[in-house]
């Protein structure tokens, strides 16, 4: 049987929900969450991905974001949750765009399967729905401390509904302190 994966540009240009397929019989599944290939076809340029992450959150409501990796360590990410459920959330921090500042949301989860193509230049984050949640992200650049940016993840001029109460999450020290978007000069540009 031949594996296929279904490609969706979303309305934020260069975003793409990638659905593969899953064969399920009466012992579970199985799916091909990765295929070069495909995936080079489908952006139709050839990314080289040099890091897999993982992160786990014990608790439901847990946040993580908006990060962002800036030139020249900017990421592509390919994101997915391989563990409960995640509202995934990214914004348009490309000058120029005419998306500039604009977000998209979906629902990942190990249930569904959807992965997240985030290529450079967006915002990154996503709020824990389950507890127990494991994401795991493919990156095009290596982690840089220096290179290393964030925006309030519940800026109101963002205006994201994270579908959580905003009083009872738990976020880092680092994300409670990042900048407000308007104060925020962003690294890329469209040109």
């Amino acid at each position: 049987m031949l594996s296929e994966m279904k490609f969706t540009p979303l309305d934020i240009l260069g975003l793409m929900l990638i659905k593969p397929d899953r064969f399920e019989d009466e012992r579970g599944y199985f799916s091909e969450n990765f295929r070069q290939d495909k995936f080079d076809e489908a952006i139709n340029t050839s990314l080289n991905f040099v890091q897999d992450n993982v992160s786990f959150s014990k608790y439901k409501g847990t946040v993580r974001g908006l990060h962002f990796q800036a030139p020249p360590f900017a990421q592509g990410k390919l994101v997915r949750c391989s563990r409960g459920e995640i509202l995934d959330v990214v914004v348009d921090i490309r000058r120029g765009s005419k998306t500039y500042g604009q977000h998209f949301k979906t629902k990942l989860s190990a249930e569904n399967g959807h992965q997240l193509w985030v290529p450079e230049g967006f915002l990154h984050g996503f709020v824990t729905l389950s507890d127990g949640c494991e994401v795991t992200y493919k990156v095009t650049n290596f982690y840089s401390y220096e290179n290393d940016g964030n925006v309030l993840w519940s800026d109101p001029n963002l205006n994201i509904d994270w579908g959580v109460d905003k009083s009872s999450v738990i976020v880092s020290d680092k994300d409670k302190a990042a900048p407000l978007f308007k104060s925020f000069k962003s690294p890329f540009s469209i040109i």
